[in-house]
């Protein structure tokens, strides 16, 4: 069989760090509806719906990463 290639753990981490934004902001339309969560985007504070934008933002980032070097050397 040969040698396996290494994993690529950039869209992995991508994937997940995607999922755990994705939480709080459900967890907010649940709880609260989607006017006060759009209020929670607008607001001048520093609120998890930001934190979780900028999340997202990472996570797209390393999924690209990880796409973008694509082969690994065994």
């Amino acid at each position: 069989m040969g040698p396996s290639p290494k994993k690529n753990w950039f869209t992995a981490m991508g994937i997940l760090f995607i999922v755990v934004a994705a939480i709080p902001i459900i967890r907010d339309l649940l709880i609260f509806g989607p006017d006060f969560v759009s209020d929670f985007f607008t607001s001048h504070d520093l609120t998890s719906e930001k934190v979780s934008t900028a999340v997202f933002g990472i996570g797209g980032f390393l999924i690209i990463l990880g796409l973008r070097i694509g082969k690994y050397e065994g």
